[in-house]
């Protein structure tokens, strides 16, 4: 192997950072008003912080909006028509590094209703 060679087969890429395994918990809330969800959310969020754990976000995710076109009657009145709409407001938090207090708080905590939460362990 001559010299250039030697010297590109050390720069092969840069040195990776082996960091500490960061165990993460994604909360992901939907609802179908949105101030029922920011209610929800801030309460979520207040609970972690209780018990000292580094919280990020809330991050607005995009809003589903799935529209409906129903005729107003049937047979004849074709372009007699209605437009109904349903709109799904979602948020996203994590929450890094919890504790064992932390989850257990999150799992006896009560939302209102027309909340869904979707809970992941990363």
């Amino acid at each position: 192997m001559t010299a250039t060679k030697a010297k590109t087969a050390k720069k092969k890429g840069p040195a990776k950072k082996k960091e500490a395994h960061e165990s993460k918990l994604r909360i992901r809330i939907r609802s179908y008003e949105n101030k029922v969800l920011d209610v929800s959310v801030k309460q979520i969020i207040d609970t972690a912080l209780r018990y000292d754990a580094e919280v990020v976000g809330p991050v607005p995710l995009p809003t589903e909006v799935k529209k409906y076109t129903v005729n107003r009657s049937t047979f004849v009145y074709k372009t007699a028509r209605e437009q109904f709409e349903m709109r799904v407001h979602k948020r996203l938090i994590d929450i890094l590094n919890p504790t064992s207090k932390v989850v257990e708080a999150l799992t006896n905590m009560s939302l209102p209703s027309g909340v869904s939460i979707d809970v992941k362990m990363m």
